[in-house]
């Protein structure tokens, strides 16, 4: 079969289309015929290394991928030969008390599919092979490219809106980042509660589509300051939830525009991570900061209910061949896109 991998960390051009050995299912694996595979910053820190984070090389990329089960293992009883899957990408023991409750992102041997795994084990392939419990079906009302482009942003949008700030009906919201993979999701998650959305993006068309996806108010912060806006539009009130995913860049200005009493919930940084908060600020308005990193298994499955009915959906701003995957690095990281980008091996 044929796949991306990188022998070293560096930029677009360390990535390598070669031949690698198809995978064989173990006793209670899946092989699946990738389909697409749905870009993300995972992708982007694997391969240009990050301090404190291992990345196994040679390393294959990619977490976000959708196909179809071609083989499965004798012990194998929830899927079988062509199933429409797409992959839950948090490997973890699935014996500890945090497995067990449904909270695996705490397992101490949790793992990022395609980021921490290897080596050569991701989803920039044609052919991967998982844990059963590591696919869930995918309904038949949305393409694997589709589906490609929602699996972890779906999921991580949930965890940080839904479990963690525990957004409420009517609240309002404010979204960086509106159309990049967690902000199409958060913006949807967030309308199902009938919350209203304030969208912080770069460009107007990237706004525009913020909107049609379900964005009450549009701030371009190229053009506009972003605290001002959200002060006349609450009445200098604030907001009630801020989605942060961008660092440092934005920081202040997330925490300038809570309301009294308001949630902070990240999961990224960025842009940096070495943020500054004046306490005196965070008591005085008894603020909320969660941390969020990844998801589990049960909130994937709560938010695809809402594919499958066509609430929530994907945006996609380009499909491209696997083996351009260097030029789709190159985009990506320009920041210009409007959705996601998906690669297709086949």
């Amino acid at each position: 079969m044929k796949g991306i991998l990188f022998y070293e960390h560096g930029g677009p051009e360390v990535l390598r289309y070669e031949d690698l050995p198809e995978p064989e299912a173990g006793e209670d694996e899946v092989v699946i015929r990738i389909k697409a595979v749905g870009m993300n910053y995972n992708d982007i820190w694997a391969r240009k290394g990050l301090p404190g984070i291992k990345v196994i090389l040679p390393h294959i990329p990619g977490t976000d991928a959708t196909g179809e089960v071609v083989q499965i293992g004798r012990r194998v009883s929830t899927v079988k030969v062509g199933d429409r899957v797409a992959v839950h990408p948090i490997l973890s023991c699935r014996n500890c008390s945090y497995c067990a409750s449904g909270r695996e992102y705490f397992c101490k041997n949790t793992l990022v599919w395609g980021f921490q795994t290897g080596p050569l084990v991701g989803g920039y392939v044609q052919y991967a092979k998982l844990a059963e419990s590591n696919v869930f079906p995918i309904p038949d009302n949305i393409s694997f490219e589709d589906a490609a482009s929602l699996t972890a942003c779906l999921g991580t949008s949930w965890h940080m809106l839904v479990t963690r700030a525990k957004i409420q009906p009517g609240e309002t919201v404010l979204i960086w980042g509106a159309t990049s993979g967690i902000g199409i999701t958060a913006i949807q998650i967030a309308k199902l509660f009938n919350a209203r959305i304030i969208a912080v993006a770069g460009s107007d068309e990237k706004l525009e589509a913020a909107k049609r996806l379900g964005a009450d108010e549009l701030i371009n912060y190229n053009t506009e300051n972003v605290f001002r806006t959200v002060r006349r539009l609450t009445d200098k009130r604030g907001v009630d939830v801020v989605f942060e995913h961008t660092g440092v860049d934005t920081w202040n200005t997330s925490i300038q525009c809570m309301a009294y009493g308001a949630r902070l919930v990240t999961c990224g940084n960025t842009t940096g991570y070495n943020a500054k908060l004046d306490l005196r600020v965070l008591f005085w308005k008894q603020l909320s900061l969660l941390g969020c990193h990844s998801m589990s298994k049960y909130e994937v499955m709560e938010g695809w209910k809402f594919v499958k009915t066509g609430r929530i959906k994907a945006l996609v701003d380009q499909i491209m061949p696997l083996d351009e995957a260097s030029e789709a690095h190159r985009r990506f990281e320009e920041g210009q896109k409007v959705g996601k980008l998906v690669l297709t091996p086949w």
